[in-house]
């Protein structure tokens, strides 16, 4: 008789890019308010997995270079196991998150992290993440300072 799997823990590392500096000059910048630039992350089998334009990479959690997350989001837990885990994220490799896919707005690491939490526990990443990028491109994009003129020369 074959024991049951233990469902497997599934976490969100969210991570500011900006290091607080999107709270403090997007109101200049853009016109509205951002809380941060989002890099995010998938916990699970004590594993880290993102996505960026090297493809698909692991580290231990809090292993990247980013260092420990500015937040976690428990995201609930899987049934599925490792195995089968690993063999969906080399099809996703070879398929829609190579590194030649990599696109700063379209095809980042919030929509691998999105895509990976739905496979896992059938539960989308916060809005807040996902939309950013529209948010961004939603604004008109110039800073509300006044430029001077040079003077025209005749």
């Amino acid at each position: 008789m074959e024991t049951a799997q233990c469902p497997h823990p599934v976490r969100l590392y969210v991570y500011d890019l900006s290091r607080g500096l999107a709270r403090r000059l997007s109101p200049v910048m853009l016109g509205k308010q951002l809380e941060g630039i989002w890099h995010t992350s998938i916990i699970v089998f004590d594993e880290e997995f993102f996505y960026g334009g090297g493809g698909i990479t692991s580290c231990l959690p809090g292993g990247t270079m980013l260092g420990e997350p500015d937040s976690v989001v428990d995201l609930g837990n899987t049934e599925v196991t490792e195995e089968i885990f690993l063999e969906y994220l080399s099809t996703l490799g070879e398929s829609g998150f190579s590194g030649e896919s990599y696109h700063l707005f379209d095809n980042n690491c919030n929509a691998f992290s999105n895509e990976v939490a739905q496979f896992l526990t059938g539960k989308k990443i916060p809005t807040y993440i996902t939309e950013l990028p529209s948010e961004v491109l939603s604004t008109t994009g110039t800073l509300d300072i006044p430029l001077i003129s040079p003077p025209h020369m005749d």
